[in-house]
């Protein structure tokens, strides 16, 4: 059958799931390449196995465009171009920066925030347990854990103020829905938030005392022979928001869904805690980081599966349904907490994979571990088919989490 001139909407997670959408599966053995209409109305080339979308991610030829740039615009109402996040860096520029940040982000030098996310963690679990026991003896873990430790750990880890997020969080949660907005809702936010992080910039310049990343790179560029410059750490804070708030935010609730769901696997970790490492990346497997909001373009023409891709049509590797590619992974769709290896692309590949990843994995099994030490018997409240789910962005995620122990 030829599905050249096939035009399909995105596959939509099934309700009640944060996905990945159920068509994928067909899509990876019939239309592996298939031109979607995306929710602000471009098109783009759907990439959903696991080969193809890691070699799109590597591919030169495939760059990430500027959110103020794409979809592109002729003549005088192009809007100037706002300063690019670390995703759409390319060439020399992305080179030197990430020389420069990636050492910053290893396991190694993370180690520092190890113990900060431990206390952080308790001190909301000790929260939520004196709350329960004030009242009815259940808790919603979202409300009391999973949406106020990731925003801790970004602020705690970066140096953004937590007393700051009613300004910086709407332009965040914006531009997590770019591809349902028109280019003047994406800029007023784009621009609202690069503006924020210039004046945070500003202050931490005059104020030098810690050791968080903004402060750490701003030394970085007053050392001699730095091949970092300011602009790059206003394009580090914008970045750290987009990527390491609200995605932290519904995966973890959506892996701990997970895990409550499953609880042989569960009782299994709680067992062999030394086993976490390995636990988390299979539930970054398993469960998707995003669905279908990786924008890349063409910068010439090339041809994938059959399929003649133009330079300047937009090419959208899908990392949840690589993820649960039969070919690259035995029984996909079945969780396995032990799976090795576990080659997944939650952070991409390639120069642009995720370089906040390993704060990412070290986040999660912190915050898994603090709770089943904390509340080994922890289990839902109610039937897992009653949950309520966050459905107004593709980033899924259950809205309350009704749990006891």
């Amino acid at each position: 059958m030829n599905h050249s001139e096939d035009v399909i909407p995105v596959p939509d997670v099934e309700p009640g799931t944060a996905g990945p959408p159920c068509a994928y599966a067909r899509l990876r053995a019939e239309q592996p390449v298939v031109k979607a209409l995306l929710p602000n109305g471009e098109t783009g080339w759907l990439i959903s196995r696991y080969e193809d979308a890691r070699a799109a991610f590597a591919d030169p030829r495939l760059i990430r465009p500027l959110l103020s740039a794409w979809p592109p615009r002729e003549g005088d109402d192009a809007p100037p171009p706002a300063l690019p996040t670390f995703l759409e860096m390319t060439g020399a520029h992305h080179e030197r920066v990430r020389r420069t940040v990636l050492p910053m982000f290893g396991r190694s030098r993370l180690k520092f925030m190890e113990p900060r996310i431990r206390a952080m963690a308790g001190e909301l679990i000790d929260a939520m347990v004196a709350g329960a026991e004030a009242g009815d003896g259940t808790a919603d873990l979202v409300a009391a854990y999973t949406d106020p430790l990731p925003l801790r750990v970004l602020c705690e880890t970066t140096g953004l103020p937590y007393e700051d997020r009613e300004i910086y969080l709407p332009h965040t949660l914006a531009l997590l829905g770019a591809a349902g907005l028109t280019m003047e809702e994406v800029l007023a936010a784009l621009y609202a938030l690069q503006d924020y992080a210039d004046g945070l910039i500003s202050l931490r310049e005059k104020d030098s005392e810690g050791e968080d990343y903004i402060r750490l790179l701003l030394a970085e560029t007053r050392r001699p022979g730095s091949e970092l410059v300011r602009d790059d750490v206003v394009s580090f804070v914008v970045t750290m928001l987009m990527a390491g708030y609200k995605t932290n935010i519904q995966h973890t609730s959506n892996a701990l869904l997970v895990l409550l769901t499953h609880p042989e696997q569960l009782r299994r970790l709680r067992e062999e805690p030394e086993g976490i490492g390995t636990a988390v990346d299979e539930l970054l497997r398993y469960v998707p980081l995003m669905n279908a909001i990786n924008i890349l373009v063409a910068t010439e023409d090339l041809t994938l599966h059959g399929q003649h891709i133009r330079a300047g049509d937009a090419v959208i590797p899908v990392p949840a349904s690589a993820n649960r590619d039969p070919q690259a992974f035995a029984d996909p769709d079945r969780l396995d907490l032990t799976r090795t290896p576990n080659a997944h692309i939650a952070f991409g590949h390639g120069p642009h994979a995720c370089t906040g990843g390993h704060l990412t994995r070290m986040q999660l099994a912190i915050t898994i571990e603090v709770l089943l030490e904390r509340l080994p018997d922890i289990e839902l409240a109610v039937p897992a088919e009653t949950i309520p789910w966050d459905e107004s962005t593709p980033l899924r995620a259950p809205a309350r989490l009704p749990v006891r122990w």
